[in-house]
C-alpha cells in the first residue's frame, strides 16, 4: 500500500473514531432549582432524583454525559439551540410541548397540588382526593366548581412557563389572579411570606420545601393529573434526534426493569413515583 493510501486510511479511521467518541457524549439540561426533582447542594453541585437517574441512564447507554444547568424559561429554547442534547428537568409530557420537541416514554408521575399556609381559609377544601382532567366526569366537574368558588379573587403563585401556569390561565377554575416567578424557590418564599393566598406546583415540591424549611406549608384540594398537566415526566429531545430518543427509551426500560427508577423515586420523593 502506498504512503498516500496509508495516510488517507489513517485519516479516515481517525475521523471515524472521533465521530464515535463524540456520538457517545451526551449533554443533559436540567434546572437545578426544582427539588427534589433537581436541585443544588450547599457546594453548588447538582443533585436530585433526575440527576441521579440521568447518570444511570447514561451508564445503560454506554455514554459519557454532562449535566448542564439551565434556567427553566430557557429550557426548550436551549435544547433547540443545541446547548444540550436532552432535557431532564421535571418536564411533563404535554401535547403543546410535543409540537416543538419529542419526549421519551415517561419515567415518573408528577401530580400537582395547591399549597397554602396552615390556618388559611383555603385549607381543607372538600374535593375528591385526586382528579384526572383527561377523564372528565362528575368528580372533575365538582372539583373544578369548588376550586372556582374558593379561588375567586385570590392570588395564586406559580413558576412561569409551566403546566401549572397554563392550568390557572385556562379558565377551568374561573378568573384567578396569577403571580408568576422565575423559580419554584421564589414561589415557596412568597407563599411563606404571605404574599400569595395559594401556590400551585408539583405536590412533592411543596412537601420537600415544608420538610426542609420547617414552614407550615400544607397541601389543599385535590391532586391534579392529565389534561393540561400532561402524562408524566419524560426526557425532552429534539425532533430530529430519533436515534437518541430510541437510546433513552431503551435505557429507561432497563432502569425500570432493574428497579432503579423505583429505588431513586423512593429515595428522593418518599414514595414510588415511577411509571
Amino acid at each position: 500500500m502506498s504512503i498516500f493510501k496509508k495516510t488517507i486510511l489513517t485519516i479516515f479511521v481517525s475521523l471515524f473514531l472521533t465521530a464515535n467518541v463524540f456520538a457517545d457524549k451526551i449533554r443533559i439540561g436540567t434546572e437545578g432549582a426544582y427539588p427534589p426533582w433537581n436541585a443544588k447542594d450547599e457546594s453548588g453541585k447538582l443533585i436530585g432524583f433526575e440527576v441521579e437517574l440521568a447518570n444511570f441512564l447514561c451508564i445503560y447507554m454506554g455514554a459519557e454525559c454532562t449535566i448542564v444547568e439551565q434556567d427553566w424559561d430557557g429550557m426548550i429554547p436551549g435544547l433547540i439551540m443545541r446547548k444540550y442534547d436532552a432535557i431532564m428537568a421535571g418536564m411533563s409530557i404535554t401535547a403543546e410541548r410535543q409540537k416543538t420537541i419529542n419526549f421519551s416514554q415517561g419515567y415518573a408521575d408528577e401530580v400537582a397540588s395547591l399549597a397554602v399556609m396552615k390556618g388559611s381559609s383555603l385549607e381543607g377544601m372538600d374535593t375528591p382526593a385526586g382528579i384526572n382532567l383527561s377523564l372528565g366526569g362528575s368528580d372533575v366537574k365538582a372539583a373544578l366548581k369548588t376550586l372556582t368558588g374558593a379561588l375567586a379573587g385570590k392570588t395564586v403563585c406559580v413558576q412561569t412557563a409551566t403546566i401549572h401556569q397554563n392550568f390557572l390561565e385556562s379558565g377551568d377554575v374561573g378568573s384567578v389572579k396569577v403571580r408568576t416567578y422565575k423559580t419554584q424557590d421564589e414561589v415557596n418564599l412568597d407563599l411563606a411570606a404571605g404574599r400569595c393566598d395559594a401556590a400551585l406546583a408539583a405536590a412533592v415540591a411543596f412537601s420537600d420545601y415544608a420538610e426542609k424549611s420547617g414552614k407550615p406549608v400544607v397541601l389543599t384540594g385535590p391532586t391534579f393529573s392529565g389534561g393540561a398537566f400532561g402524562n408524566g415526566v419524560g426526557v425532552g429531545i429534539r425532533k430530529d434526534d430519533t436515534d437518541l430518543l430510541k437510546r433513552f427509551n431503551k435505557a429507561i426500560d432497563t432502569a425500570r426493569k432493574q428497579g432503579k427508577i423505583s429505588e431513586l423515586a423512593t429515595k428522593w420523593f418518599g414514595f414510588d413515583a415511577s411509571m
